[in-house]
């Protein structure tokens, strides 16, 4: 996968233990907690060892989003084969003082576009809970559909792709 990915106005580049702050902040912002699990990440170390975890997995991709003019990090865009899908997730997550400024809708296109390049890739798909209404319109702005429910872990997770 790319290390650097740029866009009009965003830079994207592969997690790093550097990324700690602002990981430590991301996953406990009330957007993560609620929509996708808290981590128990609580200090600098626990941030380093859940970035280990995830630098360490060769199926796990995660890109921190970065406004170009102040190198800024905003949000995440994740690229992971989970155990319980077929093929590769996409996923994306902001701290809530940069929601509604188009951020995810850019660097997630950016990366779904550089992945379906990759027959290995393809066809992409997305979790979300039902609830995430936000992340369900991003998802339908980016052309993926809605595909199925499943039940992973007593949770309901609406599974969505880009299959034609």
């Amino acid at each position: 996968m790319q290390n650097r990915i740029v866009t009009e106005r965003l830079i994207m580049n592969l997690l790093t233990l550097g990324d700690h702050d602002f990981i430590l902040k991301l996953v406990n912002s009330k957007g993560w907690i609620e929509f996708i699990v808290d981590r128990h990440v609580c200090t600098i170390d626990d941030a380093i060892a859940y970035i280990n975890k995830i630098i360490s997995n060769q199926d796990i991709f995660y890109w921190v989003v970065r406004i170009k003019e102040k190198n800024t990090p905003i949000g995440i865009i994740s690229f992971l084969k989970r155990t319980y899908l077929e093929h590769f997730d996409i996923g994306f997550a902001f701290l809530p003082e940069f929601h509604a400024n188009g951020y995810a809708f850019e660097a997630s296109n950016k990366v779904l576009a550089l992945v379906s390049r990759r027959s290995e890739c393809t066809p992409v798909l997305a979790t979300t809970v039902p609830g995430n209404v936000n992340s369900i319109k991003l998802l339908n702005k980016l052309g993926l559909h809605f595909e199925k429910v499943i039940e992973v872990e007593n949770q309901e997770l609406h599974i969505y792709s880009n299959r034609q």
